[in-house]
């Protein structure tokens, strides 16, 4: 039980001067931060239960509410909102022909409830007996020209987890049919195994953040309630790879790289992105002269994702390639940059109209080009900071610019950047109103596919929104990078050891594993003020700087 603190803490103090407040035998400064007294936005949302955390509160003294176990039950909470939140689009209603899912006047897109989860067990490679993905073609309209036909369009791990969440459907429906298990329509059916399973996953992510968190434990509370997982932990299957990418930097930061590896290699062969994460493992072992654990991780990344990928490559190339074959030849989805700026400027594009079919090659070049010019630029970033980036850092920035210059940015694919932000950059007025605006998307996004002749928006207003999101992300990219150069403001260090003498910060990095307190072996020079340039330049970003924070 806590007690009414004397005043409102809203801003951290220095290290000595909480541990002295803090009752003797509970968890001190040293073994947790309270977000209610170094965030003004936890102390006023703390308000309605009681107000921020007293200074004479018996922290650590519960036996069954741990910080892990309230953590995930707030996640349960926001999960159980996301499935209802879902559940219009899992409504029925019976015809001649059977019972049929309720997407009657468009009521995906007004309900806002739209999962690409419900539509995919209609696929050719997932519900009909004896048919296997990547093995199994199947033709999308059946008597329509042009014939086309189709493979699983996700990566390995994806695709035969929702093959087996349909064998479990199926096996599910039996049971039901004799009486064993409730009933219900098959593609429901399948939506709630699913979600069971990507529910799991999340879980698995927050364990994960909170254990990458150090001192800073309730940050993950961000993860857990994030208005991001309410909108889109069911859209697609997003939190599966998440939970294996997350797990591998939670493996890398307790030492153990070949975990570490194997984790991030099979959530690339899930989703690309966590294998985004090698480049700035590996940077950053170079400049701490830690390449021989960097390499056991790449190596255990190449090994997991072969291991995955290599059958279904060797026994059903064509389908294995589909995921490759569509990515070329997508042009520039509507939530894109590159269609915001055709869109508001009449320009026809890299490649001018497409045939279809046609591949847009000059736009796949160009994405990719300001991709790896961006990640050349973080590298550098990497070897010449004045003190060695945090990994999650670095990791965030690679994620985030893959999204600004792809040429597709699924809404569901924010999601992964949720717990990398938490860690990069744990500022809750600013990862609060970044989520917020990402997840409002939604909603002009589904009245954007409604079309105006059904009284849906106008692109223009859903490409406003998303170029709102955009400059968030930006926001928050140039924030880590101002405290990557400015290391005293970066509250994860602050959290951890007290200010040097000098001003320097002597704490270093809770989720770097080998990297973390090694002494650099290899840096790189800036250009003559490149560094105060770049400073300048952030802070028109993200405003004057955090002064208050840096004094504690």
């Amino acid at each position: 039980m806590s007690t009414k603190p004397e005043h409102t803490v809203t801003e951290p103090e220095e290290p000595d001067k909480v541990s002295a407040v803090v009752d003797g035998d509970s968890l001190d400064a040293a073994d947790r931060v309270a977000p209610t007294w170094t965030e003004s936005v936890a102390a006023a949302l703390s308000r309605p239960l009681g107000g921020p955390l007293g200074r004479h509160a018996q922290v650590g003294r519960q036996w069954f509410w741990t910080p892990l176990r309230v953590l995930l039950l707030l996640a349960m909470i926001t999960l159980a909102a996301a499935w209802l939140f879902k559940a219009p689009c899992l409504q029925t209603y019976d015809t001649a022909q059977g019972t049929q899912l309720d997407w009657r006047a468009n009521r995906q897109y007004t309900a806002m409830c739209y999962s690409d989860i419900i539509p995919r067990f209609g696929m050719g490679d997932l519900a009909p007996d004896g048919v296997f993905p990547y093995k199994t073609p199947w033709t999308q309209s059946p008597g329509a020209a042009p014939q086309e036909q189709h493979y699983m369009e996700y990566p390995v791990v994806t695709g035969v987890f929702q093959w087996l969440n349909a064998k479990i459907t199926d096996g599910w429906s039996t049971l039901s049919e004799m009486g064993l298990l409730p009933s219900a329509m098959i593609t429901v059916l399948y939506f709630n195994v699913t979600a069971f399973w990507l529910t799991a996953a999340w879980l698995v992510t927050v364990w994960a953040v909170m254990g990458l968190a150090g001192r800073r434990v309730w940050d993950t509370a961000l993860v857990a309630l994030s208005p991001l997982v309410f909108v889109h932990a069911f859209t697609n299957f997003d939190t599966l790879a998440a939970a294996f990418a997350v797990g591998g930097l939670l493996a890398w930061s307790r030492r153990r790289p070949w975990l570490a590896g194997a984790l991030i290699g099979i959530g690339g062969a899930a989703k690309l992105y966590p294998l985004f994460f090698l480049g700035p493992l590996l940077i950053l072992c170079l400049r701490s002269g830690r390449m021989r654990a960097g390499g056991r991780a790449a190596a255990g990344a190449a090994a997991a994702w072969l291991v995955v990928n290599l059958p279904i490559l060797l026994l059903y190339p064509v389908g294995w390639g589909e995921f490759y074959r569509l990515n070329a030849s997508r042009a520039a989805d509507p939530d894109s940059l590159y269609n915001a700026l055709a869109y508001f400027t009449g320009w026809a594009g890299f490649d001018g109209p497409l045939a279809p079919g046609q591949t847009p090659a000059v736009l796949n070049a160009v994405s990719l080009g300001l991709f790896a010019l961006a990640c050349v630029v973080i590298g550098w970033l990497a070897m010449a900071a004045p003190v060695r980036p945090r990994l999650v850092q670095l990791c965030f920035l690679v994620v985030a610019v893959f999204l600004l210059t792809n040429k597709v940015w699924s809404p569901q694919y924010s999601l992964w950047l949720v717990p990398l932000a938490v860690l990069a950059v744990p500022r809750w007025r600013w990862l609060l109103s970044w989520m917020i605006v990402d997840a409002a998307v939604w909603a002009p996004r589904m009245y954007y596919y409604l079309g105006t002749g059904n009284k849906g928006l106008p692109e223009g207003w859903f490409l406003g929104a998303v170029l709102i999101r955009d400059l968030m992300v930006v926001a928050l990219c140039a924030l880590v990078v101002h405290e990557i150069l400015n290391p005293a403001a970066d509250r994860v260090r602050r959290a951890l050891a007290p200010v040097g003498s000098h001003g320097q910060v002597v704490a270093d990095d809770p989720s770097g594993g080998f990297l973390d307190g090694a002494p650099d072996r290899v840096t790189l020079p800036w250009p003559r003020g490149a560094a105060e340039r770049i400073t300048n330049w952030t802070r028109t970003l993200t405003g004057p700087g955090d002064s208050r924070a840096q004094r504690g």
